[in-house]
């Protein structure tokens, strides 16, 4: 069984729990972080040194960061998911790497504003602005998918995880949203699967 360490709110540890899911591998997540605490302690730093969420075990295997998570099990257990042609793969893994680098930022001061309503991120004028730049990247997104159904072509796999994830967290944040409708359509898409289900709860934290 594996075992994944981190709160389900942290759409880092969604990934992996999703990826778990969808590769049918049995797992028992442990919460740690926020307000859960136990990222400082000496046996999580040994796993991490980063102190961060999530850590994935499987037997002898323990990784951190979530992207690799996802890349592994899905090289290990969950054949399709990930293309086995170079150029595919590179094509549904740079969306990964976008999630991380363009994506996750650009929504996070909206989270912070608006949900988790943090010092420092609470001002209209704030919120608008990071909306603004959220919105930008996901026009980015819409392009993507208008004339495909997921975002490595036809096939659903590793990259519509990891941005599936930032999908149902901007999806249903307290803003006013530009209508997107091949993003909506491919959330919806995603949603229908049980291990989407399991990883994407509601409401966003």
């Amino acid at each position: 069984m594996l075992t994944i360490w981190g709160r389900l709110s942290s759409v880092n540890v969604q990934k992996a729990v999703w990826a778990a899911g969808e590769v049918g591998q049995a797992f028992e997540r442990i919460d740690v972080g926020g307000p859960f605490g136990g990222l400082d302690t000496p046996d999580y730093g040994a796993m991490n040194p980063n102190r961060q969420i999530p850590v994935l075990r499987d037997g002898d295997v323990t990784l951190w960061e979530s992207n690799t998570i996802v890349r592994y099990l899905a090289a290990r257990y969950g054949e399709g998911l990930i293309d086995a042609d170079p150029v595919g793969r590179a094509q549904a893994e740079r969306w990964m790497d976008w999630m991380l680098s363009e994506l996750q930022p650009a929504m996070a001061p909206v989270l912070f504003g608006t949900v988790r309503k943090l010092p420092g991120y609470t001002e209209p004028a704030q919120i608008a602005a990071a909306v603004a730049r959220a919105e930008a990247k996901i026009a980015i997104l819409e392009d993507q998918l208008a004339d495909r159904p997921f975002l490595g072509g036809e096939r659903f796999g590793v990259a519509d995880i990891t941005v599936g994830c930032g999908a149902h967290r901007w999806l249903n944040m307290p803003v006013e949203r530009i209508a997107r409708p091949s993003v909506e359509r491919w959330y919806a898409t995603l949603m229908a699967r049980p291990a989407a289900q399991v990883a994407l709860p509601l409401p966003v934290a």
